[in-house]
């Protein structure tokens, strides 16, 4: 069965400006997957292309085994896009929208799937009357959600879906993409700045930088390989480190053992034993701490 996602070897190239050269992600059936990258990184004009909305200067995109430039029109029927500008049709009401929207595509939509939504979403009658040219920024944004998770596509692509909506909207988000990840029928790529968002919502990402793929890995084996910090208090002065500790112990303060430990931390905590320990804190993972030093074209490990 070939992947939800699959590009190989795209490249684009604006005149002399790269905006992504020899790019290889694969995306399985079913996951969701972070495509993370700082401003200019190359997302957008991946997307675009997975749309056939730009067409590549090499390389090929497939979606579910068809080629995305070839087999443009059967790509879309499988997709629901969340652009992270979106164009409306500003006279529309927000019901005439989705209406709209929904006669577009091939398969007739579940109207107790999007009233579910609706409701999800806190979107009332009054607000499918009024035009979407009279909408808040963050209203807007939940209509083009509903737009695109309305037909239950088998694939979804949503850039920067939870900008401009207040906590209690992003919570909602949140909980429709894992009753979608729990059903298994839906492939989400979700293309977000929010890396806290992402570590809770993604199975794998992808991180490009400078157009080019500079990783491409699920969250386990990031929280697997990340270094973890631990501070160790102890009750009176420090002790020196056991030799099993030396070379993971980063600074010794007088009362207090800073730790980068690799590994399950039973090992560590072995390797204390006997020692006058007061407390210890356990930093938790965080992507950002990764991400932000591939972004920042430094080595992976922390800092």
């Amino acid at each position: 069965m070939p992947d939800a996602i699959r590009t190989e070897s795209l490249t684009k190239y604006y005149g002399a400006v790269v905006a992504i050269e020899s790019l290889d992600l694969a995306v399985n059936r079913g996951e969701v997957y972070g495509f993370l990258g700082p401003n200019g990184a190359g997302k957008t004009t991946t997307i675009r292309i997975l749309l056939d909305l730009v067409h590549a200067t090499k390389g090929r995109a497939l979606i579910d085994g068809l080629d995305c430039h070839r087999d443009s029109v059967d790509v879309r029927t499988r997709v629901g896009y969340l652009p992270a500008e979106m164009p409306l049709y500003r006279e529309m009401t927000g019901a005439a929208y989705l209406d709209y929207l929904a006669a577009l595509q091939r398969g007739p939509i579940d109207r107790a799937w999007r009233r579910r939504l609706l409701a999800r979403f806190d979107v009332s009658d009054i607000d499918l009357r009024r035009r979407l040219d009279d909408l808040s920024h963050g209203m807007k944004r939940k209509f083009g959600i509903i737009q695109a998770l309305m037909g239950h596509p088998p694939l979804l692509i949503l850039d920067e879906p939870t900008s401009g909506l207040d906590p209690l909207m992003i919570e909602a988000f949140a909980e429709t993409v894992q009753e979608l990840k729990t059903e298994g029928r839906t492939t989400v790529f979700l293309s977000s700045h929010v890396l806290s968002e992402v570590e809770r919502l993604c199975d794998r990402v992808g991180i490009i930088r400078r157009g080019t793929l500079a990783r491409q890995t699920s969250i386990a084996d990031l929280r697997r390989e990340t270094p973890r910090r631990v501070r160790v208090f102890f009750d009176g002065a420090a002790p020196p480190p056991p030799p099993q500790l030396a070379a993971a112990v980063r600074k010794s303060d007088g009362r207090h053992w800073d730790l980068e430990w690799q590994g399950p931390l039973g090992n560590a905590l072995d390797a204390m034993r006997g020692l006058n320990v007061a407390d210890i804190e356990i930093e938790p993972f965080k992507l950002d701490d990764y991400v932000l030093q591939i972004y920042a074209d430094r080595p992976a490990g922390r800092a």
